[in-house]
């Protein structure tokens, strides 16, 4: 399929052709290099010091992949400019309370649920139902794009970064108009913990929204100990002021790193959901094509759907190698089948708690089915998504992912 071109609108479309003319002529327009970003985050918050300084190695490959392989629009390049120097202002202020006030660092994080699969298993419904329950301790998509300040337990729902982070999610809906029928969005809604491994710039939600192959080529063979560690010191961040009993986070990158994050959290609790990849693999190339838009005009769906299949397959043969070692014990780990989940919500989060041996009381089921009630699948339309569309062969993806389907009886679904 040749490389399709998204509809802009006027406005946006001569936007982003000054730019490229503005560059084409050799200006520098919207820099992208490390220094210049670095320097606008330490004027912006008065701060230097930025913690542990192994972010800087993948910072330097992320922007050398927006620069070389990306292709992205001024639009892009304002996004990513925009996107960078938040992170690295959030990293500083984040390390600077951790100097200033080290009882964060002491803070307990007791046996955390990770949920973790392949993407469109079922993970982001989970996680927001998990959410209901006031145990539960989920970072929020505002408090993760914005954590300074800390988030305080009493002005938590009605914090003002909550209204500007709607604001931020209506312009990408003007952008990306129906991409809310794929996966929602919210300022008050449970956020990925990619959002949180963004800080260390080591996270696959840069190469979902972005065609950076470099990068991601880098960050499959990284050690990330080093992310799960800051992970941690931001989760005890967010907590210092705003605590519950347990977090639950989620995220399928956690796929390609369950060692690491079993290093830093040993006492980790893994929810596993599965489904048949080959419908994954035709909704995630789906997403990853509106993902992209935003950004750049050179999309091509054969093309993702040819770098998210072998991507995926590595990240589960990684899963079955570490949950093969025997290393976390079983009884920490419960598999869930999106099949069994779809219609039977509530009875599947009643057997999560039950594996756990976690109590869910009354009050939480209520909420959990009030969110489902008001929160429908087609509350924004129908995502429609067909493997055809992502250039793939069901044949020769039934040979990459059989021997995943075969040690979770995993059964094939009708694709398209």
């Amino acid at each position: 399929m040749p490389t399709t071109v998204p509809y802009r609108p006027l406005g946006l479309r001569i936007l982003n052709g000054i730019g490229a003319t503005v560059r084409a002529i050799g200006v520098p327009l919207i820099r992208l290099d490390a220094g210049s970003l670095i320097t606008r985050a330490t004027k912006n918050t008065g701060l230097g010091d930025f913690g542990d300084t192994w972010f800087h190695e993948p910072l330097e490959r992320l922007l050398s992949a927006f620069e070389h392989e990306a292709a992205l629009t001024t639009l892009g390049r304002i996004i990513a400019r925009t996107d960078i120097v938040r992170l690295l202002e959030n990293r500083l202020r984040m390390t600077d309370a951790h100097t200033r006030h080290p009882e964060i660092g002491r803070g307990e994080i007791r046996a955390p649920i990770f949920i973790l699969g392949l993407p469109r298993t079922g993970t982001t419904i989970l996680h927001e139902l998990l959410a209901q329950d006031p145990a539960n301790r989920v970072p929020m998509t505002w408090e993760v794009m914005h954590p300074w300040p800390p988030p305080e337990r009493a002005t938590y729902a009605i914090d003002a970064r909550i209204a500007q982070v709607e604001k931020h999610f209506g312009g990408v809906d003007k952008v990306l108009p129906g991409f809310k029928s794929m996966h929602p969005m919210g300022a008050q809604l449970p956020q990925e913990c990619v959002a949180l491994t963004a800080h260390d710039f080591a996270s696959m939600l840069f190469s979902t929204t972005h065609h950076i192959p470099s990068y991601q080529q880098w960050l499959d063979a990284a050690d990330l100990r080093p992310v799960y560690a800051s992970h941690r010191r931001q989760l005890q961040y967010l907590q210092w002021r705003c605590p519950a009993e347990r977090w639950v986070l989620k995220s399928p990158g956690h796929l390609w790193a369950l060692d690491a994050l079993l290093a830093v959290y040993p006492d980790a609790r893994i929810v596993q959901t599965h489904r048949d990849p080959l419908k994954v693999v035709a909704s995630l190339t789906s997403l990853v094509t509106m993902l992209r838009r935003m950004a750049s005009d050179q999309i091509d769906p054969h093309a993702i759907g040819a770098e998210w299949a072998p991507r995926l397959a590595r990240g589960l043969e990684k899963t079955m190698v570490v949950r093969a070692t025997g290393a976390h014990k079983a009884e920490r780990v419960f598999d869930m089948h999106f099949t069994e989940f779809v219609g039977r919500e509530i009875e599947m989060v009643r057997r999560i708690y039950a594996h756990f041996e976690m109590t869910l009381g009354a009050e939480a089921e209520q909420r959990m089915r009030r969110f489902l009630a008001t929160n429908p699948a087609d509350k924004h339309g129908a995502h429609r998504y067909r493997l055809a569309d992502a250039g793939l062969d069901p044949g020769i993806e039934r040979k990459r992912f059989a021997a995943y389907q075969e040690a979770y009886g995993i059964q094939p679904e009708h694709v398209d």
